[in-house]
């Protein structure tokens, strides 16, 4: 059974078009656990494996942390994930006979 929300508040979208919306957005709490730090570390070692012409590795992190933040800011996110943690549960114990 999925939830239904008949009008769902959804937040503006932030501006996330620049590193430095990235960083201000992960710095103000908008994004997973940890993505802050890791963030800065994915983003080092994409510029350090970078050429000056070729920086498909810098771009390919930042649209990864586009996009994790805006999942985080999804308000449909949190129940699906939900509704995956509970159809996992119903499929072991069936798996069990229980």
């Amino acid at each position: 059974m999925s939830a239904q929300h008949s009008e769902t508040s959804v937040p503006a979208p932030l501006p996330l078009k620049t590193i430095g919306d990235i960083r201000a957005a992960l710095l103000a709490g908008h994004g997973f656990p940890g993505d802050r730090e890791a963030f800065e570390t994915d983003l080092q070692r994409a510029l350090e494996a970078s050429s000056e012409t070729d920086l498909k590795a810098v771009a390919a992190v930042i649209v990864d942390y586009r996009g994790r933040i805006r999942l985080y800011q999804d308000p449909d996110f949190d129940i699906a994930v939900q509704e995956g943690i509970d159809l996992a549960t119903r499929l072991k114990r069936e798996a069990r006979g229980e």
